[in-house]
């Protein structure tokens, strides 16, 4: 049987697992980041990195980056991009601000292998200068209707209502921008995707150009026209490139609503949580569990979840316990394990997210919490079994010896535990018998008589 101590090391030893896991996830963020604030007389580019899904925090990040560059004074933004595309409405206020920038705007699908895919295709031809990286690609632009967490089918009037609204939004700045719009809309309306060559030749990007200096050689001296309808010549000989990082706020949040991010805030969170369920008054379990519950719930507003993956990882959490109570030689347990493991496949899949939870964090997470959940709940059930170790209810089974007889229905004294007390018993019990507590009324005990016999041996047991 564990004792107090072991139970305490185990409490111990699972709180530090716990916190050390949200730690390592969630800490880095907080890590400022540097920041070029030094003053140049030379042209200033300020450097965007629109990377990954296009959402709220992304948003701000690009809203806060062109609002600096035009209290600094600078000669061009630049926006290097590489996304699968995002949400409707963070795509429309990255666009409402790139087309009301006092700046000139430059958007560049790079490094080679990236893409300007879905939402990221109409930032970039929202850009006063469009360019394209070899090998890479844009477009594939149909709008998806989200409802929450999931994505949902659309009739054919409502999905014409939508594509004709993103067709007229798109074509509303594209023609300003001596774009094609025609076949940019097909983007839209087909899902058609273009390499880089098929959208220069298409006249919907304005180059190609293998790294950032050789595109900022090419579009130095040229003549943009800005949204506003007027004409700017972009001069940046000896220019000074200087890069807009993520806020310590925008670095956490973006950080969090990763799949494998998402994933691991939720066992951390369950991992928490249950433990402080099965072991009441640990709190710190219960206070981590339910941060991280938190910081789960709010990037699963922001990413397609899948309901099949959250149902498939609590049938796991519930073959965890039943494999704790039933003897099922292992068969709980390995389901569990497979259950939790096509919840992550299934956890997060959308054309926005292909990659979903990377197999090798679900693994590392799985397996421990498998064996964690069941070893806590055979302590659960185990500790049930332990007799009571304070107030009246220890009395009951342990022997005494009387110190005044007990007459047959009277009342005598006994001594337990080095107390004495009151004592009745059935059966008249002389001075210095051995008896046996079977109830406590009150301040009142009811005893029998231990054979000697008996006491003897398990006195002799005890030595």
């Amino acid at each position: 049987m564990s004792t107090p101590g072991t139970v305490f090391g185990i409490r111990l030893c699972l709180l530090f697992a716990v916190a050390f896991n949200l730690v390592i996830l969630l800490v880095p963020a907080f890590v400022p980041a540097a920041a070029d604030t030094g003053q140049s007389s030379t042209p200033l580019v300020l450097e965007l990195k629109l990377d990954g899904v296009v959402a709220p925090i992304l948003a701000n990040y690009i809203d806060e980056g062109l609002a600096d560059a035009a209290s600094r004074h600078a000669a061009l933004v630049l926006i290097t991009m590489d996304t699968p595309g995002g949400l409707s409405d963070s795509m429309t206020d990255i666009i409402h601000h790139i087309l009301d920038s006092p700046v000139p705007v430059a958007v560049y699908v790079s490094p080679a292998g990236a893409r300007g895919a879905s939402a990221g295709f109409l930032i970039l031809l929202s850009a006063d200068v469009a360019a394209m990286a070899p090998g890479t690609r844009a477009g594939a632009a149909t709008p998806i209707l989200m409802n929450g967490w999931f994505s949902m089918p659309m009739d054919e009037v409502l999905r014409k209502k939508i594509n004709n609204d993103a067709t007229a939004f798109l074509r509303s700045f594209s023609e300003k921008r001596d774009r094609n719009p025609k076949l940019a809309e097909t983007a839209i309306t087909d899902a058609r995707a273009f390499t880089e060559k098929e959208a220069l030749d298409g006249k919907m990007i304005d180059f190609i150009a293998g790294s950032k200096d050789e595109l900022l050689r090419d579009i130095n001296g040229r003549e943009v026209t800005r949204f506003s309808g007027a004409r700017t010549t972009l001069a940046l000989n000896n220019y000074t490139l200087a890069e807009f990082h993520l806020s310590a706020r925008q670095q956490f949040l973006t950080r969090i609503v990763q799949p494998d991010a998402l994933f691991l805030l939720l066992i951390i969170g369950t991992l928490g949580l249950y433990t402080e369920f099965t072991h009441p008054g640990m709190v710190a379990p219960g206070v981590i569990g339910g941060i991280a519950m938190v910081l789960a719930l709010y990037a699963m507003e922001l990413l397609p979840v899948n309901f099949t993956g959250i149902l498939l990882i609590v049938l796991a959490l519930a073959l965890f316990i039943l494999e704790a109570k039933l003897t099922s030689h292992g068969v709980l347990l390995v389901g569990g394990i497979v259950s939790m493991l096509l919840g992550t496949v299934f956890l997060i899949r959308s054309p926005l997210t292909p990659a979903g939870v990377s197999i090798g964090v679900a693994v590392a997470t799985t397996l421990p919490f498998a064996f964690l959940t069941v070893f806590l709940m055979r302590l659960v059930l185990k500790s049930r079994k332990w007799k009571t170790a304070t107030g009246k209810e220890e009395l009951i089974g342990e022997e005494g010896v009387v110190t005044t007889a007990i007459p047959a229905g009277g009342e005598g004294m006994i001594r337990v535990h080095g107390e004495l007390w009151r004592a009745v018993a059935s059966e008249t019990l002389q001075e210095s018998a051995h008896v046996r507590v079977r109830h406590v009324n009150g301040l009142k005990l009811e005893v029998e008589a231990v054979p000697a016999g008996v006491s003897a041996a398990k006195s002799d047991v005890s030595k």
